[in-house]
């Protein structure tokens, strides 16, 4: 399966719980002329998210689709996708989205998520933010990084369409290497999406394979 052609200027709606700093990295990107998309709108698991403040702050929409509100993942992953659908999405974007949803089978190949490891090392129900760092200092792993793939109806699962990877040095805490590898998924998730933008990603089983540039 092969993403749409490239268009002009991709339509994309991020997907947060948290504080926002993946919304803010590409936002970055965008305003320094890096990436060629449009953040049409943000929806939230979390009413108290700090991603709202900064989509406010950029003039971006919001919605809250408050987890808490759900009995079962059903329900809440249709209200999540309603709310995408308003926005009229070419992509969506998992930002720190901690919750697991089923997608849709007209979103399928069109949902991304970023994951602060070297899947499938270190991922899964759990494993999200500082957790996963000092799972990997526990372990006494020489090497983690970041990796991008896209969404199926499992957590840190999808097919993998880039990943980076940073070394682990023998005096790192947790937050130390927290913000290596955040600096990793700065650089990555925008060249993913660009990839997307461009049309050059192709999802073949479990493997993406991305075509060469026509420049």
């Amino acid at each position: 399966m092969t993403n749409a052609p490239a268009i002009a200027t991709l339509r994309i709606v991020v997907l947060l719980s948290g504080g926002g700093t993946t919304l803010g990295n590409l936002l970055a990107k965008i305003d320094a002329g890096e990436l060629d998309v449009e953040v049409v709108g943000v929806v939230s698991s979390n009413p108290k998210s700090g991603g709202l403040a900064i989509a406010a702050n950029a003039g971006i929409p919001t919605t809250v689709v408050d987890a808490k509100k759900f009995e079962s993942i059903g329900p809440y992953s249709d209200a999540v996708f309603a709310a995408c659908r308003r926005f009229n999405p070419r992509l969506i974007v998992m930002g720190g989205f901690l919750k697991l949803v089923t997608i849709p089978s007209n979103f399928r190949g069109r949902v991304m998520n970023i994951h602060p490891s070297l899947i499938p090392a270190f991922c899964g129900k759990g494993y999200f933010g500082r957790r996963v760092h000092q799972a990997v200092l526990d372990y006494g792993a020489k090497v983690s990084g970041c990796t991008v793939h896209f969404v199926d109806d499992h957590y840190d699962h999808g097919p993998i369409i880039l990943q980076r990877v940073v070394s682990v040095a023998e005096d790192d805490t947790a937050n130390s290497l927290a913000a290596r590898i955040f600096a990793a998924e700065c650089e990555a998730y925008p060249e993913a999406i660009r990839l997307y933008a461009a049309g050059r990603l192709e999802i073949d089983g479990r493997m993406v394979r991305v075509s060469p540039s026509a420049d």
